[in-house]
C-alpha cells in the first residue's frame, strides 16, 4: 500500500435515518451524502464516516458472517475523535441522545478523554491532548 487517499469508516446501523439525525446533532452539520443505503459525513480532508443499514451490509456479505442485527448494542468499534473542547463535545453528544460510558478524565496514555455510546452501541470517544 503506497498511499491511502481517503479513510472512510462505515458503521452498520439499525435505523439509518435515526443514526443520521443523531450524528448530524453530534457533528453539528448536515450529511454530505444521504441516500437510501448510505449516509456520509466528511469529518476532515481525507476522513469520512459512513452509516449503512444492517440489512444493506447483510445483503452484501451474505450468510458467511452473522447478521449485523445480532450485534446491536455490543461495542463493535470505537470512533476516537480529537477535539478542541472535550467538555463541550461530551455535553453536546449527551444532548443528541448519546449514553455516557466514561466521564472526561486524564487517561494513562496522555490524553484527556470521555466515552459515549451512540444509539446502536458504537463507542464514541472525544479526546484532547493533555497539556503537560
Amino acid at each position: 500500500m503506497k498511499h491511502i487517499h481517503l479513510i472512510e469508516t462505515i458503521l452498520y446501523v439499525r435505523d439509518q435515518q435515526a443514526s443520521a439525525a443523531f450524528y448530524q446533532k453530534v457533528f453539528r452539520k448536515a450529511p454530505d451524502l444521504d441516500v437510501p443505503g448510505m449516509t456520509e459525513f466528511i469529518l476532515a480532508d481525507n476522513v469520512k464516516l459512513g452509516l449503512m443499514p444492517n440489512r444493506g451490509i447483510a445483503r452484501i456479505l451474505g450468510s458467511g458472517v452473522p447478521h449485523p442485527d445480532e450485534g446491536n448494542g455490543i461495542p463493535r468499534c470505537e470512533l476516537y475523535l480529537y477535539v478542541d473542547d472535550l467538555h463541550f463535545e461530551y455535553e453536546n453528544a449527551l444532548k443528541a441522545g448519546a449514553r455516557s460510558l466514561s466521564l472526561p478524565e486524564p487517561r494513562d496514555w496522555g490524553d484527556r478523554a470521555c466515552y459515549l455510546a451512540d444509539p446502536d452501541g458504537h463507542v464514541i470517544a472525544f479526546a484532547e491532548k493533555r497539556k503537560l
